[in-house]
């Protein structure tokens, strides 16, 4: 197994202060070898692992910029799909999914003769199961700080997920009220308990609430709380009134600028009033080459967050009532931390009287919670292979 060292630039300062630009990309190849060229504007320090359940190849990287085309890295043959972006402080990194056991060999490392790119050319080739395997248990990779070579075992980085559980409302700001009287801020708390409970029960998973009690949180605090506990995961829960006192059942809902319609528009216009409550705002938004880092981060992020939407409604049909078209977006504040992946439950609508019965109801409660942490077991290996 190639086992590249780390490279560096000594005129680019320490690896871990390095921003790179990736201005192109190709794949080609078919099912049994693949070439990935990247092309940068600066020399890259980069890092290979090998991952399994499903089997990865991935590429680490300091911060970059991606300034190609998203098109540009596609799945094709051996490799069955390719993801890249953030992949927490100063890092980023790009997964090759792979449709049958490979290994990624560095096959050319180039200067153009200009000096104004630098060229990676990885070959993806197929091996057997069991040399994969071995890959995996003996992966070597190189810090990306250019200091030793130190040997990782695949089973020595934590596999324990952390999950935020933000109630909605609380203290002074309710929510919306049921015909009988239910409060918003207390189904959601009742329900965020009974889903740390039945997510620690799946054993692995380290589930945190973003309050435990009937107080105020703004909108910003509850996005950097969920970002100071570094959570792989922020699910905010609430139950909602509507104009429609017909429309019953759960929604899920994802961060969008455009929301996806008319009552995805209300009701974020509706959560996000509870910001204005005591006057906060959210921080304001980086400049420059901090932003551009942010908006590539926040792309990852939704596109983390949008599979586990799918999956949520998966465990949920048949199981527990949905709107129609339950997967639906818009600018909700709560989910625009850009490296959390996010999703806002929508329980059920207060507004309905036999919906705000069943919100109350214990076993229901206890049901739909057991679901909604199956749905996040079930997309564990997607967190863990954006995480590694």
């Amino acid at each position: 197994m190639l086992a590249p060292a780390a490279r560096s630039n000594p005129a680019a300062g320490p690896a871990t202060d390095q921003v790179l630009v990736a201005v192109a990309a190709r794949v080609v190849g078919d099912e049994n070898r693949v070439r990935v060229v990247l092309e940068f504007q600066q020399e890259p320090v980069f890092a290979i692992r090998y991952l399994t359940a499903p089997d990865r190849a991935v590429i680490e990287l300091p911060e970059t910029v991606f300034a190609f085309e998203k098109s540009a890295l596609t799945g094709r043959g051996l490799v069955s799909e390719v993801r890249y972006g953030a992949a927490g402080a100063g890092r980023a990194r790009i997964v090759l999914d792979l449709s049958k056991p490979a290994r990624l060999e560095l096959a050319q490392t180039a200067e153009e003769a200009s000096g104004a790119l630098h060229r990676l050319v990885f070959d993806a080739v197929t091996v057997d199961e069991g040399v994969f395997q071995d890959q995996v248990a003996e992966t070597v990779w190189t810090p990306l700080d250019g200091g030793e070579i130190e040997q990782v075992r695949a089973g020595d980085a934590s596999d324990t997920l952390n999950i935020v559980i933000d109630p909605g409302h609380g203290g002074i700001d309710g929510g919306a009220e049921g015909p009988a009287g239910t409060m918003e801020k207390n189904v959601t708390l009742a329900f965020a308990e009974a889903f740390k409970e039945a997510l620690e029960a799946e054993g692995g998973i380290r589930a945190s609430l973003t309050r435990t009690e009937d107080k105020f949180l703004s909108l910003s605090a509850r996005v950097r709380m969920a970002r100071d506990a570094d959570a792989d995961l922020l699910l905010s829960l609430h139950a909602d009134s509507i104009r429609i006192k017909s429309l019953r059942g759960a929604t899920v809902y994802t961060l969008s600028d455009k929301a996806s319609d008319a009552m995805a528009q209300a009701l974020a216009d509706q959560e996000n009033a509870a910001e204005e409550i005591v006057g906060a705002k959210l921080d304001g938004a980086a400049e420059g080459v901090a932003a551009i880092l942010v908006d590539l981060a926040r792309t990852e992020t939704r596109v983390f967050s949008t599979g586990l939407a799918q999956q949520v409604i998966n465990s949920f049909e048949g199981q527990v009532r949905l709107i129609n078209n339950p997967h639906r977006h818009a600018g909700f504040r709560v989910l625009q931390a850009p490296d959390v992946p996010s999703v806002l439950v929508e329980l059920g609508y207060l507004s309905n009287r036999d919906d705000e019965e069943m919100l109350n109801d214990e076993d229901w409660q206890k049901k739909t919670a057991e679901l909604l942490a199956q749905s996040v077991v079930k997309y564990r290996q997607t967190i863990l292979a954006g995480r590694k």
